[in-house]
């Protein structure tokens, strides 16, 4: 999908410093890290990119649909996983949760059924489908975040610091996972190996996009500022 952020600045009611200042970027690529400090406006970008957060001034488009306009649309191709998965967590069951985003996809009951099953399947949540979805390990609770997500199907899948509470183990299966999807991902991470193998690397500092390069000289950019 191409994504293109046109003299984007974004200020949130009620404080009287932008959280992003000028930012113009086209994205196509299938493997897209945003990485920079805490406060530096690396999430607040990523939630232009399916109308979760519109621009104060600018324009933010994914495949010329244009975010401020048309949301519903967006979020039908663009996925979004969120930092804490309890947090995306809507329905008392594993099975319920993912099926809770299909309501509106115009899918019969069996063809809803089918889905569940091979998503829940794949994810290796199938023995859990009738488990209560707030008490699965933090693990599993990623997995169901994204498995809720990915039986949607979008064609664009963003996500904010997947891995952040998870251990080295999970970590390390949600990065796996990352590599394997077929969908076009962009990153939010502080894990910087998890970018080793991406396509490109955008890095925000104080409001605005300072770089935007191959993995190891953003990364290095971005390990610079810090010190």
């Amino acid at each position: 999908m191409l994504i293109s952020v046109t003299g984007v600045t974004h200020t949130y009611p009620g404080r009287p410093v932008p959280v992003l200042r000028d930012v113009d970027v086209v994205l196509d690529e299938q493997r897209i890290g945003v990485i920079g400090a805490n406060g530096s406006g690396k999430s607040t970008f990523v939630r232009l990119l399916n109308g979760l957060v519109v621009p104060s001034s600018g324009s933010v488009t994914i495949d010329g649909l244009d975010t401020s306009r048309q949301g519903r649309e967006i979020r039908r191709k663009v996925g979004f996983c969120f930092t804490d998965p309890d947090s995306q967590i809507v329905m008392p069951t594993v099975a319920e949760d993912v099926a809770f985003g299909l309501r509106r996809r115009g899918l019969t009951k069996d063809e809803r059924a089918s889905r569940v099953k091979g998503i829940l399947s794949e994810y290796a949540l199938d023995q859990h489908a009738d488990h209560a979805a707030h008490l699965l390990s933090g693990g599993q609770k990623q997995l169901l975040a994204l498995a809720s997500i990915l039986v949607t199907e979008p064609a664009l899948l963003v996500m904010d610091e997947p891995t952040t509470l998870l251990d080295l183990r999970n970590t390390k299966m949600v990065a796996q996972l990352v590599a394997d999807l077929p969908q076009q991902v962009v990153l939010v991470t502080h894990g910087l190996e998890l970018l080793t193998d991406f396509d490109r690397v955008l890095v925000f500092d104080e409001a605005k996009l300072v770089h935007d390069g191959a993995p190891a000289e953003s990364i290095k950019l971005y390990r610079d500022l810090m010190t």
